[in-house]
């Protein structure tokens, strides 16, 4: 918005991908048409010469549009900035002009179109949105309003981070905000050379960190690219410079292999009888700069790649297996965008063929649709929200207000966008996918502006989405990296402070352990509502909700969250018997040799009613060992006489339990107290130090009675933080 500045001081450097966009319609010279605007006269009711080609354009993807909306509209804006100038002396109208063109020629429906020509109006100007409600009603009125910038003079430094805060959460329910506010960026950046250089960089800055992603995520390619190039100049011009050179060396080199390779995939298919259009796309500045950096130096292939379109997604699949029949396929390059697409919406089918020279060859194959959805992302769907938006030829949404009505927040009519949660996967609404759910989820919890600035900037870099599986077949979306911690948070909110563990496709997993597509997690909570997230968590949290929500909770327990997890010493935490205290011997166990002195063993503690035998060892006694005892089986096969034992009249027992656990706040005294509730009385016990999180425990504890030991052992698995209780078995 407010664009300031034409003619930047550096090339334009994407010009060879837009000339190939655009081939057919030369970019228009907008300082041209804003004069012609101001200084000609317009029949009543024609179009002004100025927005002719703006008209053009839309009525390439909408042949069938009302342009009244755009010819009033136009007529509002030129009036309202008649007088204004931009920095370089042009009229100021030529910028909500250059807006309108880009978005009219990625195919944005009329709403949008007469949005974008408003957007600055309110800003800028005295025209007001009640103003622009009455003219154009209601879905025109919140465009502007989501793109209109909060004022320096009241919000001061925090003025730019707040009104990204505030279009996002227009976009939350209408995504055109973003497409306008895209396409206003594009255009302030391709004329931002008579800026002082340090301004130059940090518009370009916040382009990187904040649009660029913005724009990969609603798939809007065609801008994205070209952003990147005009950030690349002003923030790496030597790099910048140095691609720039390679790229016209290659253009002067005699021979072109990529065009050579494309004349080969043409008679593939020709001779296939498959119908289909081979281009060849030049790679984008940043593009070429990446693939240098990766690859060395630069074969004359690696400067583009070929752009298969055909007809029906089938023939996708007939091209692909043409082209790996008859030629040499890379098959390591294979990704299948079609059968599952990116979370922008982005469809594709990748591969590469080789030549006997070595030079390999990108291809990209698609459908009409899939590119046109590839380069405008959510720009392609027309007007989203129309009950008819799978018919966009027909779009006269712009004429009055929305055919559905306004709420009375203020919000288009859009039937239920923004509805889903993140628990109904990434493609159920495009209008509102679910990193953008869990963005609007976490902003809010956002407890000042520079949390809110640096998250967002955080949030956005992580560029790659998984999608893991809930037991009961929902499922979440979360950024590439994510942990168990974080599929806590996004699917339980606060509630996840209670989490006590998880297990990851069916095996106990540390809530530390990094998700991958495709996983089904189940997330293991515990009962105590008292129960407290870790510091630790905070090392292990990758999304802004996890991150926030911990913080959140830390800054408000200050002194409980300096406790360490769990207790964790290495040594026993409870003395050993005294003499006095020796285990039961002949009144628990009867055996078959008068006289002997009989012992349980201490490997797996047998208690009653547990099948039972008995082996001689020196001096004459008989120890009693379990019969699944790994103990047992040595001995017999040592050949080793087994003795015949039995139980006697006692019911009391010893027995040895191993409780593994998470490492959590008081969890040791917790323990300790469920089991003195079962009338167990601790002989010994032992923790061991955590190993990633899991802490194990052994004790030693005496039963008045054997029957009691079912319950003491549910009693210490429903302790929260524990997930598994049984009898001990040493090897």
């Amino acid at each position: 918005m407010s664009a300031e500045a034409t003619n930047p001081a550096t090339p334009g450097p994407a010009a060879p991908a837009a000339a190939v966009r655009r081939k057919a319609r030369p970019r228009i010279d907008l300082r041209r048409l804003g004069r012609a605007a101001l200084l000609g006269n317009a029949a009543r009711g024609k179009l002004p010469d100025a927005i002719g080609h703006v008209a053009e354009a839309h009525r390439a993807h909408y042949p069938d549009a009302d342009l009244e909306p755009l010819r009033h509209a136009w007529v509002l804006a030129e009036s309202s900035h008649r007088g204004q100038m931009r920095k370089s002396g042009e009229p100021y109208i030529t910028h909500p002009l250059a807006v309108t063109l880009i978005l009219a020629e990625l195919g944005a429906e009329t709403t949008t179109l007469t949005a974008s020509l408003l957007h600055d109006t309110v800003e800028d100007t005295d025209v007001t949105l009640d103003q622009v409600r009455e003219q154009f009603g209601e879905e025109v009125r919140y465009l502007v309003d989501g793109v209109t910038k909060l004022e320096k003079v009241d919000y001061g430094a925090a003025a730019e981070p707040e009104t990204f805060r505030k279009m996002l959460v227009a976009t939350g329910s209408d995504v055109r905000v973003m497409s306008i506010k895209l396409a206003d960026r594009l255009h302030n950046m391709r004329t931002l050379g008579v800026m002082r250089p340090e301004k130059q960089a940090r518009i370009a800055k916040v382009t990187r960190d904040v649009l660029i992603p913005l724009a990969e995520r609603l798939g809007v390619q065609a801008l994205k690219t070209e952003l990147e190039d005009l950030v690349f100049a002003i923030l790496h011009p030597e790099e910048y410079e140095h691609t720039r050179e390679l790229i016209a060396e290659n253009a002067a080199r005699s021979g072109d292999p990529l065009a050579e390779i494309a004349d080969e995939v043409r008679g593939v298919l020709r001779e296939a009888d498959i119908p289909a259009e081979v281009l060849i796309r030049p790679r984008h500045f940043v593009s070429v700069h990446r693939v240098s950096r990766k690859r060395g130096e630069l074969r004359g292939a690696d400067f583009g790649r070929l752009l298969v379109l055909v007809n029906e997604d089938a023939d996708c699949y007939a091209v692909l297996g043409e082209l790996h029949t008859c030629m040499t396929p890379v098959v390591s390059e294979f990704k299948d965008f079609i059968a599952v697409p990116k979370f922008n919406l982005y469809q594709s089918l990748h591969t590469a063929v080789a030549r006997a020279d070595g030079q390999v060859a990108e291809v990209l194959i698609r459908t009409h649709q899939m590119h046109k959805v590839a380069e405008a992302g959510v720009v392609a769907l027309g007007n989203p929200y129309a009950p008819a938006a799978d018919a966009p030829a027909a779009d006269t949404s712009a004429a009055g207000p929305s055919v559905t009505g306004a709420p009375a927040t203020g919000a288009p009519a859009t039937g239920t966008p923004g509805s889903d949660s993140p628990e109904d996967g990434e493609r159920a609404d495009p209008t509102r996918p679910g990193w953008l759910s869990r963005l609007l989820d976490w902003q809010k919890a956002a407890p000042d502006t520079d949390t809110f600035w640096s998250t967002l900037r955080e949030d956005l870099a992580q560029d790659r989405e998984i999608t893991v599986f809930r037991p009961d077949g929902g499922a979440l979306g979360l950024p590439e990296g994510a942990t168990c911690v974080d599929a806590a948070y996004a699917q339980y909110g606060e509630d996840a402070h209670a989490c006590i563990g998880a297990r990851v496709n069916g095996r106990l997993a540390t809530l530390s352990t990094v998700l991958r597509d495709g996983d089904t997690v189940q997330l293991l909570m515990g009962q105590d509502p008292a129960s407290e997230p870790s510091r630790e968590w905070l090392e292990h949290a990758h999304t802004p909700a996890a991150r926030i929500a911990i913080q959140r909770w830390l800054a408000a327990h200050p002194d409980r969250a300096e406790e360490p997890p769990a207790p964790v010493p290495s040594r026993p935490v409870l003395d050993p018997p005294a003499p006095g205290s020796a285990p039961r011997t002949a009144n628990a166990v009867v055996a078959d040799r008068p006289g002997a002195t009989v012992r349980l063993a201490g490997c797996c503690t047998p208690v009653p009613p547990d099948e039972v035998t008995g082996f001689a060892v020196r001096g004459g006694a008989v120890t009693v060992h379990r019969v699944e005892c790994a103990s047992v089986a040595h001995m017999k096969s040592s050949g080793r006489p087994e003795v015949a034992v039995s139980w006697g009249d006692s019911t009391a027992c010893r027995v040895t339990l191993v409780a593994e656990s998470f490492g959590r706040p008081h969890l040791l005294a917790d323990l300790t107290e469920a089991m003195a509730q079962e009338g167990a009385e601790i002989v010994s016990a032992t923790v061991e130090p955590p190993s990633q999180q899991r802490v194990r425990h052994t004790y030693t504890v005496e039963l008045p009675d054997a029957a009691h030991l079912p319950a003491l052992m549910r009693a210490m698995r429903n302790v929260p933080g524990v997930y598994d209780v049984g009898r001990a078995q040493h090897q």
